[in-house]
């Protein structure tokens, strides 16, 4: 199978490239570095199933280049993170929704057997449901968010009227090995673990009584790897056992959360995170947190469900926040140094 990876020099994409090349799959890495790195491809640079277009989804042309000869798109480039949203939608909405155009698009002219793509829990907005249900959304709450739901309705409606077959992955919180720990826009777990390795105080917006259902990358490749393979009539009867209405030669539109389905509080989080590294540093044991107003745009809690991944696609998310907390620990001690 022939797979491209958009965004594949980011976080998530570079850990999807290193995986699939290393299974033996033809990988075609699509980036522009804008917040991708070489470096994080770099160990596969010059394998023979693995090549590296350096472009923007924003434009077509280099959309419709990438796919030739794909089998199977996996979709990870956008510009992520609600603030940076915030503070430049007009930026996001190019990259989220113009380029994830120009992907469908491209896919479709390419007839690719199915396009998998990065939804996101950010699309639950204001509904307070917990753990969340695919089914079950409510109001934005980001333009980074819109994004995101407004991904889910083109997919939707590209399966509608050109019959192909998109898999929405709603990821929950994913951290793990490169994520990126700089710059203004760093996720928590990076940036609380790069602060506490400095001997420096990290901040903590609110009280820290929100939490987040966080997800180690490993459980998102292995969610990924699986929508990319099931077979199509594995999923169908799958789905007809899960009580959907979903016909045997019908193409598939289905979204599912990709999470671990815990809870972690962002205090529990820093205490986890303080410990791990305390095993390396000792002097970070008596690091304690600062505590900042609440930030623009977060949700108080979120929780998935991943029931419907579980049945549908046989996803069994091998580890779980602690476990996670722990390996990624040690990856930044051994790389941040």
């Amino acid at each position: 199978m022939n797979i491209l990876i958009t965004g594949g020099a980011g976080f998530i994409g570079s850990n999807l490239c290193e995986y699939f090349v290393g299974e033996g799959y033809d990988v075609v890495c699509l980036d522009n570095l804008s917040t991708g790195f070489r470096h994080n491809i770099e160990p596969l640079l010059g394998k023979p199933n693995f090549r590296f277009i350096e472009g923007d989804i924003r434009d077509l042309d280099t959309c419709r280049n990438a796919v030739k000869g794909r089998d199977v798109v996996l979709h990870e480039a956008a510009l992520g993170s609600v603030p940076r949203s915030i503070n430049d939608p007009i930026n996001t909405n190019a990259n989220n929704i113009t380029g994830f155009l120009n992907m469908l698009v491209a896919a479709r002219d390419e007839k690719v057997n199915r396009f998998v793509y990065a939804a996101s829990s950010s699309t639950y907005g204001d509904s307070k449901e917990l753990p969340k249900i695919e089914h079950n959304i409510g109001r934005p709450l980001s333009p980074y968010a819109i994004t995101k739901f407004v991904n889910e309705l083109y997919a939707n409606v590209f399966t509608s009227l050109y019959g192909i077959e998109t898999i929405g992955l709603r990821y929950f919180n994913v951290f793990g090995r490169r994520q990126d720990p700089n710059g203004a826009y760093a996720a928590v777990i990076p940036l609380w673990v790069k602060a506490l390795l400095r001997h420096e105080a990290p901040f903590i917006n609110g009280d820290g009584s929100y939490s987040r259902d966080f997800t180690y990358i490993d459980n998102v490749i292995q969610a990924n790897m699986l929508a990319a393979t099931v077979p199509h009539d594995t999923i169908v009867k799958q789905a007809q056992l899960y009580n959907m209405n979903l016909p045997q030669n019908a193409p598939l539109d289905l979204v599912f959360n990709v999470a671990y389905g815990g809870n972690t509080t962002l205090n529990d989080l820093f205490r986890c995170l303080r410990d791990n590294l305390a095993k390396y540093d000792p002097q970070v044991a008596a690091i304690e947190p600062v505590y900042r107003e609440n930030r623009a745009g977060d949700i108080p809690h979120s929780q998935a469900s991943i029931i419907k991944a579980q049945r549908i696609l046989g996803y069994n998310p091998l580890y779980n926040a602690q476990e996670g907390f722990a390996r990624a620990c040690e990856w930044y001690y051994n790389n941040l140094k």
